[in-house]
């Protein structure tokens, strides 16, 4: 069936400037910076580049404990032991011990605050079809490509440096995504400042994020640092119902990954202002119907449309509505109908929403069908006189 492309001016938004829209520069090797109003990428710089992502891939492992959580798999008052493997590990630690027995909850935060290494290790293990990391790292390559992750491979939990642990700042931002989305129960660990662990090491608990006591409007997620990786930073920020996600990675210090993160985040703000061009299920525009009672139908966005658009943007935004050239009954409010594709001046990725059916329209009856066929006969006909 062929599709009609329905163009039409959205709304003419923006002040006119003849500055560039996206002008950030940074030193960072790898930059995502991901609009949630829209869902695109703003920036990207080595955006699909398999990189070592060090503690910042414990976001893997944290995703599938918040699914077990989620199913019931495990529950966060579980008391988990502690093998000799993840004793082993250095680096950033809980400090665990062979004898003790955790909390699935303060493992988590042992991950989120401390980026320990050794609880990272224990939930692996918990989950792991075998019990050991490595068969955890083969089911969170599994889950990897199921959600969508394609630049990543992990080798295991907690981004110890391995040739073969790579991911994207994309797919970083992905996850991050999913989790804020599918997970906001769990959400809140990553904006926790400090956690003392039964008092082990108290110069060792306070949250490794330098952002989360700027007042800012960030409230996560994760940092890494290895020799190979350099300095990174998986982060997102709210303000005004607003919400950015970046990564960053590659810097050369622990300062310089707090200057470039902080100034990244002021830029999004800054630079840019939210639009709504329809709010939730408001009528977006009509399709036509193909033998149904009625010969068009309303379509909407469930979620609204709402961007971010540059400051600097020349004009307007222009919308673009793809469906078929007649959608054919019977439908069901909610069906997906279409596509409704934004251009952004400045961006140059193009925001999509779907358009949903927003009531039912019932199979038309015997007199429908006859018209229905005529049409489709004389169309014909005139087709093939043209050819």
């Amino acid at each position: 069936m062929s599709r009609i492309k329905n163009s039409f001016a959205a709304l003419a938004i923006l002040i006119s400037s003849a500055l560039p829209a996206l002008a950030f520069q940074t030193a960072a090797e790898s930059v995502v910076v991901l609009d949630e109003l829209s869902n695109i990428v703003l920036i990207g710089k080595n955006a699909d580049m398999p990189l070592p992502p060090a503690s910042m891939s414990k976001l893997m492992t944290l995703y599938m404990v918040f699914e077990a959580l989620d199913s019931g798999r495990l529950s966060l008052q579980d008391q988990l032991p502690v093998s000799k493997e993840a004793v082993a590990y250095r680096g950033s630690t809980m400090y665990l011990q062979t004898s003790d027995r955790v909390s699935v909850e303060d493992l988590i935060r042992g991950v989120v605050v401390l980026s320990g290494n050794d609880a990272s290790a224990v939930l692996a293990e918990a989950l792991s079809p075998d019990g050991t990391e490595a068969g955890f790292a083969a089911l969170m390559n599994q889950r990897a490509k199921e959600i969508g992750l394609t630049s990543s491979n992990f080798a295991n939990s907690n981004g110890w440096p391995h040739p073969l642990h790579r991911m994207s700042a994309r797919d970083l931002a992905v996850l991050a995504s999913k989790i804020i989305n599918e997970f906001p129960i769990f959400y809140r660990y990553f904006s926790e400042t400090e956690f003392d662990f039964r008092s082990r090491a108290p110069d060792n608990r306070f949250n490794r994020n330098p952002l989360l006591k700027l007042g800012i409007g960030v409230d996560g997620l994760k940092t890494g640092y290895t020799q190979a990786a350099g300095y990174g930073l998986t982060g997102s920020a709210v303000r005004d119902d607003r919400r950015v996600i970046f990564v960053i990675s590659g810097l050369s210090s622990a300062e310089e990954r707090a200057r470039e993160s902080e100034k990244l985040v002021n830029w999004y703000f800054l630079q840019f202002t939210g639009k709504t061009l329809f709010e939730p299920n408001e009528t977006i525009l009509e399709v036509p119907v193909f033998m149904g009672s009625k010969s068009r139908i309303p379509v909407s966005s469930p979620e609204g449309v709402r961007v971010s658009v540059p400051l600097t943007a020349r004009g307007g935004v222009k919308a673009e509505a793809v469906y078929p050239r007649s959608v054919e009954a019977p439908i069901s409010k909610g069906q997906i109908v279409g596509e409704l594709i934004l251009d952004i001046p400045g961006v140059e990725e193009s925001p999509r929403f779907t358009l949903h059916a927003t009531e039912d329209v019932e199979r038309g009856g015997i007199g429908t069908r006859i018209k229905t066929a005529a049409i489709l006969l004389f169309e014909r006909f005139i087709l093939n006189a043209v050819n």
